[in-house]
């Protein structure tokens, strides 16, 4: 019965450590507690080869020695543990060197046997009188756990209020309470005399385990509060290591424990050691072959899994950092493809979205601007008439030049109605073959008569390579000399040197022309309405915000694009208006 309790012990504190260790062997917190709970199953296996297997008379010292050694290396796993547990942080190893530097003296002091003056059966009854050495390290080891527990607190008081606090708190109840069972059972009553409950005190870490057990599905003890734990799934490694013991468990049962009954006699102490032994030497095998599967399967599904589950989430492009020259890397691969060209194919879309809402605009802004310019322009020009005909009777300067402000003010009404119906019934377009640098050369030279224009450095780099486009040359001119002028504009109120920069390139089958500036920029929040129909970031009275709409129109007509950006250079301030035609 004793052997039956103590394998059922090992086992369900082997499950427990199996379970944390599958779920994330890269985790610092799991690989430490995967190596604590180790450490516990060493305590139990001991005890159960000498409680199980001991003869009368037989000297214990080998027990006593392992006991002591396991005993402080399970501290201080358990200190090492502390340092990591929750945040996953860098342990401290210094802190755990140097409270493993008594371990160069026990070692000695444990081969030589100095530590217990007698350990083993006298009369069929087990006896253990230790030396001052003993109660010295007993007090070492209990040091080990104290500095364990400390630094818990520390990290409970920090966390307090938050889920990681109810699982530091769940840890220090399970090691509080194993230790105290494990110090009256193995110590406190011995001292007394009492050696009854030292065959079963392994079973005491049990109690631990089931603590632990209650966190992990109370407070999340280990989660990785990633996408999957959030879905409540099932791993795969789980599924792998129930497989692999149901398999070891119907090997067992059908073949090991058949041939132990036929080879020796059932009960017998050759009986019950080649059951033990047997189960143990199938037991290490299995968990091998679940670590390997883990790490070359699992893992892997696991990453590529999350990443999945991110670009679900709507981070398109998201790309997993997994490779290897099998199926999963294949898989990764191809992933990794459709994720960038989803993101790709999701970026046009936005843009034909905002396009077709551009045009909405558009039509709905063209129908307005008709209306107001018909019903403007008609008294508008009988207005224009009868002011030109009292400015050809009167004979007083000062009323002379009250209507020449008249009409100047009547002419910038015209040319605002002028825009609105190019806005609104633009012509159509006339293409034909012709080179974009002759088209910008000529606009510079429009653009030279401007006085303020002449002030700036104009810089042209222009590909002579460049193929003949079918462009309307007018409308392209127009285009062109528009963003010329909104770049004089933009530099008037900067302090820098103004400056403006026309360049040309081919790339492929795209034609592409830049004009950009040294100027104020363009905020950008205001970039995603630049080219929208009457929007203007110039004051009020200084533009009609048609231009850039008109400018839009014109190119998008043509097959093109045009874009508008702020300046990514070493320069801090200016913006950048970008041409896409169609090349040959």
């Amino acid at each position: 019965m004793l052997i039956i309790t103590l394998m059922a012990s090992m086992f369900m504190t082997l499950a427990l450590g199996f379970y944390v260790l599958v779920a994330a062997p890269h985790r610092a917190v799991n690989r430490t507690f995967g190596a604590f709970v180790g450490m516990m199953i060493l305590w139990i296996i001991k005890d159960l080869l000498f409680w199980g297997f001991h003869e009368y008379e037989q000297n214990a010292g080998w027990w006593a020695a392992i006991s002591f050694l396991i005993g402080i290396v399970l501290q201080l796993v358990f200190l090492l543990f502390a340092e990591v547990f929750p945040e996953n942080s860098p342990a401290r190893m210094g802190k755990v060197v140097l409270f493993s530097i008594p371990l160069i003296v026990l070692i000695p002091f444990l081969y030589q046997g100095r530590l217990w003056t007698q350990a083993g059966f006298v009369d069929g009854q087990f006896r253990i009188h230790l030396t001052g050495y003993a109660y010295l390290f007993g007090l070492y080891n209990y040091i080990i756990l104290f500095a364990g527990i400390l630094t818990l607190l520390r990290k409970y008081r920090f966390y307090r209020g938050k889920i990681e606090a109810k699982q530091i708190a769940s840890v220090i109840v399970s090691v509080v309470l194993t230790a105290a069972l494990l110090f009256i059972s193995d110590n406190l009553l011995p001292a007394l005399g009492y050696y009854g409950l030292m065959p079963v005190s392994s079973v005491f870490i049990v109690v631990g385990s089931l603590i632990y057990a209650y966190s992990i599905t109370s407070f999340q003890l280990f989660s990785l509060y990633g996408a999957l734990d959030q879905l409540r799934l099932f791993p795969l490694a789980y599924k792998v290591a129930i497989s692999v013991s149901i398999t070891g468990l119907a090997g067992f049962f059908l073949f090991q424990i058949p041939v132990a009954i036929w080879v020796f006699d059932a009960g017998s102490l050759q009986w019950k050691k080649f059951i033990v032994f047997s189960t143990i030497a199938g037991t290490v095998p299995s968990l091998m072959l679940i670590l390997v599967i883990v790490r070359i399967l699992s893992r892997p599904l696991r990453e590529l899994t999350e990443t999945v589950l991110d670009v679900a989430r709507g981070n398109y492009g998201a790309e997993t950092e997994l490779s290897s020259n099998d199926e999963l890397g294949v898989l990764a691969s191809s992933f990794n493809t459709m994720s960038r060209k989803m993101a790709d194919d999701i970026a046009r879309l936005k843009e034909i979205n905002q396009a077709m809402i551009r045009s909405e605009k558009l039509a709905t802004a063209g129908a307005l601007a008709t209306s107001v310019a018909h019903e403007v322009n008609n008294p508008l020009a009988s207005i224009s008439s009868l002011v030109q005909g009292l400015l050809g009777k009167s004979s007083e300067e000062k009323e002379r030049d009250t209507l020449r402000i008249i009409l100047t003010q009547i002419t910038r009404i015209t040319n605002v109605l002028k825009d609105l119906m190019d806005f609104a019934r633009p012509k159509a377009a006339n293409p034909s073959p012709s080179n974009l640098n002759e088209i910008i050369q000529k606009s510079l030279e429009l653009a030279s008569y401007d006085k303020r224009f002449k002030t700036l450095a104009i810089v042209t780099n222009l590909d002579p390579s460049l193929p003949l486009l079918p462009l309307d040359q007018d409308q392209m001119q127009q285009v062109i000399l528009n963003l010329l002028l909104n770049a004089r504009d933009a530099i008037e109120d900067s302090s820098d040197n103004g400056q403006i920069v026309i360049a040309t390139s081919k790339n492929d089958s795209i034609v592409t022309a830049t004009i950009s500036d040294n100027g104020v920029g363009i905020a950008p929040e205001l970039l995603t309405r630049i080219f929208d129909p009457f929007f203007s970031t110039k004051a009020s009275g200084q533009g009609t915000g048609l231009g850039l709409s008109v400018c839009h129109s014109i190119i998008n007509a043509h097959g093109g694009r045009i874009t508008a950006a702020n300046r990514s250079d070493n320069h801090s301030r200016g913006s950048v208006f970008t041409i896409f035609l169609p090349g040959n």
